[in-house]
């Protein structure tokens, strides 16, 4: 009778390991199956990744191009508006640390709100940034959306140019 405690891979669905350098009568000794001479038979004769046997490698033929703000991009985790529903009662203060504790979010990264689902509880929300969908649905359901000081959402164009 078959258990969990006798299983056994098919016959045939598994294969010894080949031990290379076991003698010539193993049949894979000396060379160890890697041929006679060049740069791949010696230890540490790997190529780096996108080596192309000394021609230019494409990334460097190819010039930059485009802008990419990964110092300054905010990554955002996106709680939606039907979560809030479910994990929180009506009149309740809705945070990033409260997000932590349901497990919604993490405290250390900025949150935002996204609109998907309904919301029918009055919810005071605290995020660092809320869709318009999401900023319309709590606040027809008599909550407030409030977003944090100081951060990056809260900054008109205005503002940031005359801060120069």
């Amino acid at each position: 009778m078959i258990s969990l405690n006798n299983l056994k891979p098919k016959y045939g669905a598994t294969h010894r390991r080949k031990r290379l350098g076991n003698g010539q009568g193993s049949g894979h000794g000396q060379t160890s199956t890697r041929g006679q001479k060049g740069q791949s038979s010696t230890a540490g004769g790997s190529k780096p990744k996108g080596f192309e046997g000394g021609q230019m490698p494409l990334a460097r033929r190819i010039p930059k191009s485009g802008f990419r703000n990964t110092k300054f991009r905010v990554e955002y985790q996106y709680v939606n508006v039907s979560s809030l529903e479910k994990y929180f009662s009506a009149g309740q203060e809705v945070n990033s640390k409260l997000l932590d504790e349901k497990g919604l979010a993490r405290k250390a990264m900025p949150v935002k709100i996204l609109g998907d689902g309904e919301l029918k509880k009055a919810l005071n929300v605290t995020a660092d940034a809320f869709s318009k969908s999401a900023k319309e649905k709590v606040e027809k359901a008599g909550g407030k959306a409030i977003l944090v000081a100081g951060c990056k959402s809260q900054v008109t164009s205005k503002e940031a140019g005359s801060q120069k």
